[in-house]
């Protein structure tokens, strides 16, 4: 069964910087690209970044020069490294994959929070 767990939230100070993992599983025949996504309160969900099976990354704009997103193919793990981060960062990191090939399904993990205090 294909799925994708986060990890690597926490509570930080502005200036500060965070490493977030994701790690999929299921995947073996089949080839996917993966996007982070995050929602703060009140707010709607926003993709973050993306990776995809090619190496291709994407940047929202708010992000673009503090967040690295990086993937280890080996470990079907993705990453995201946040520096700089600031308090308007601060929302539930989510991550999921976008199937290309196969006929795996997609999968969304729940979540990893992240808050960042002024």
């Amino acid at each position: 069964q294909a799925q994708v767990v986060e990890s690597g939230g926490g509570t930080v100070q502005a200036g500060g910087s965070l490493r977030l993992s994701c790690a999929a599983s299921g995947y073996t025949f089949c080839t996917y690209d993966m996007k982070w996504y995050r929602q703060a309160p009140g707010k709607e969900r926003e993709l973050v970044s993306g990776i995809s099976h090619y190496g291709t990354t994407t940047y929202a704009d708010s992000v673009k020069g503090r967040f690295t997103i990086s993937q280890d193919k080996a470990k079907n793990t993705v990453y995201l490294q946040m520096n700089s981060l600031k308090p308007e960062d601060t929302a539930r990191y989510s991550c999921a994959t976008h199937v290309i090939w196969g006929i795996c399904l997609d999968a969304w993990g729940l979540g990893t929070q992240v808050t960042v205090s002024s």
